[in-house]
């Protein structure tokens, strides 16, 4: 059982930056491909950005409305995925999740692990 957890989410002004932080237990990440998702309330669980194991290839995918202001990376020494988010805007404002896949993929259904989510609301 692969134990996610997310941090650093939080209120924010439109315009700036947070970083979000996905720590996992029970598994090395690098051999995972790592995704993050965002649920705002009334929506479904949309993809925001995957990034392939570091056996692969470990490309990154962005999702088309958060490209340019989105990164994510890994530290696999700290056994951590990160999402960087600038320039935030308020249809940013959603639950962020990440997960853990065998495959690089956007979709929900090929992520096995979900951490619990974290907070991003984000003022205009």
């Amino acid at each position: 059982q692969v134990q996610l957890v997310e941090s650093g989410g939080g209120l924010v002004q439109a315009g700036g930056s947070l970083r979000l932080s996905c720590s996992a237990s029970d598994a090395t990440i690098s051999n995972y491909a790592m995704g993050w998702f965002r649920q705002a309330p009334g929506k479904g669980r949309e993809f925001v950005a995957t990034i392939g194991s570091s056996g692969g290839s470990g490309a990154t995918f962005i999702a088309n409305s958060v490209k340019g202001r989105f990164t994510i990376s890994r530290d696999n020494a700290k056994n951590t995925v990160y999402l960087q988010m600038n320039s935030l805007k308020p249809e940013d404002t959603a639950v962020y999740y990440c997960a853990v896949s065998n495959v690089i993929t956007m979709s929900t259904r090929l992520y096995d692990y979900w951490g619990q989510g974290t907070q991003v609301t984000v003022s205009s």
